[in-house]
């Protein structure tokens, strides 16, 4: 079994590799040195588009209008003090896996007939998302209603994990560690899921150890386009491939960066608190289900909740670095045999046919088109998320 001459192996563990409770409290220095970062920010002129906020105001990148109230707010009113608080409640800890420091939040449900789950989150993610749906997952006001112990992981170079000082931190190598978190932490077979990087580390569980994970879900399918295209799609599915396809052609030049030099955006990133804000800023915006103000879809401390998780770890440059880790991001898409689904969410930005997807994932039992939702599905609609894995992992065989 892949992961087996991982530390879990070994008859002992070392203080390190032992799961340890972590309480986060960072130092009033740090804050007070991002608070006088801001009000000394240096910021370019107005974008040449359009007045601001018309409806091209994006169109060359997050307008200087709305940056400029995002960094008063974040300079003056913004509470992270709350953030913590909220993560502190929600079983923080860590582990060295593999020779990486891993943090975690562990939430066990009351519940006596819960089953385990680890969610994965993606980039410009961090646990922040699956802390947005943990209280509906591991205690649902419904007693028909599934519920699950719930593990969430921070990848490799994100957040409060550590970040790597080699290469070699692969989507396949995180998903080996995950095996080894979750016996570790006592659960033996379990659920698993995410979406974007999460995604991909989800459907590596799924194949490299399906002897361990009863089923999975993902929003984030990805697949190869067949050779030759599909004749027979739907009208919906033909506008998502032509999406799709747009996205790719037009979209990626974030990914193409991080891919081939995350060292060099990273100066950037781990230097400026404006520059992390607008990187992250950009991608709310244009993977989100919004008419036009990305705060219909993620609130704006929500927001700066994310970017500042990102400035005061530093990891601008680590978590950049998982691309290159990872490119091309298709270079495996091995099979997945065991019990899966997918939901699509209408205004993410990489939608798949049903026909490419069960290519891939050869045992879908479950597939759902939600009525709203981007990218960020457990910030954006939380409940809606929440009942999705409810419906498919919660029929799952155990």
């Amino acid at each position: 079994m892949p992961g087996d001459d991982q530390p879990e192996a070994r008859t002992a563990m070392t203080d390190a590799e032992r799961v340890r409770p972590f309480h986060l409290r960072v130092p009033e220095a740090d804050l007070d040195d991002l608070r006088g970062r801001l009000r000394r920010s240096r910021l370019p002129e107005r974008e040449t588009v359009t007045a601001p906020g018309g409806p091209g105001a994006w169109a060359q990148g997050p307008p200087l209008q709305y940056v400029t109230e995002l960094v008063q707010h974040w300079a003056g009113d913004y509470d992270w003090r709350r953030v913590e608080d909220r993560l502190n409640l929600h079983g923080q800890a860590h582990t060295v896996i593999d020779g990486l420091d891993v943090h975690l939040l562990h939430v066990r449900s009351p519940r006596p007939d819960a089953r385990p789950l680890v969610l994965t989150h993606g980039w410009p993610s961090s646990v922040l998302e699956p802390l947005a749906v943990v209280d509906l997952l591991t205690d649902p006001p419904s007693r028909d209603t599934p519920a699950f112990h719930v593990v969430a992981p921070s990848l490799p170079g994100f957040g409060w994990s550590g970040r790597p000082d080699r290469p070699g931190w692969t989507v396949e190598r995180t998903a080996d560690a995950w095996a080894v978190l979750m016996r570790r932490l006592g659960y033996r077979r379990f659920l698993a899921a995410g979406g974007d990087w999460g995604g991909r580390v989800t459907a590596a569980l799924g194949s490299r150890h399906p002897d361990l994970v009863a089923g999975l879900h993902t929003f984030t399918p990805y697949v190869r386009e067949p050779e030759g295209g599909s004749p027979t799609l739907t009208e919906t599915e033909r506008r998502w491939v032509a999406d799709t396809r747009r996205f790719w052609r037009e979209g990626g030049g974030y990914s193409l960066q991080q891919s081939t030099r995350p060292q060099t955006i990273g100066y950037a990133l781990v230097d400026s608190p404006v520059g992390q804000l607008a990187w992250i800023l950009d991608k709310l915006h244009l993977w989100t289900d919004h008419q036009g103000s990305v705060e219909d879809a993620v609130g704006r401390d929500e927001i700066l909740d994310l970017v500042t998780l990102y400035w005061l770890t530093g990891t601008g440059a680590s978590s950049a670095r998982f691309y290159w880790e990872n490119f091309p991001a298709d270079r495996g898409a091995e099979p997945v045999q065991v019990p899966s689904a997918v939901t699509v969410f209408p205004a993410d930005m990489e939608r798949f046919p049903r026909s490419w997807v069960q290519e891939r994932f050869r045992d879908l039992r479950y597939w759902n088109v939600a009525d709203r939702g981007g990218h960020f599905p457990m910030a954006e609609v939380p409940a809606v998320f929440a009942a999705e894995l409810q419906r498919s992992l919660g029929a799952m065989p155990a």
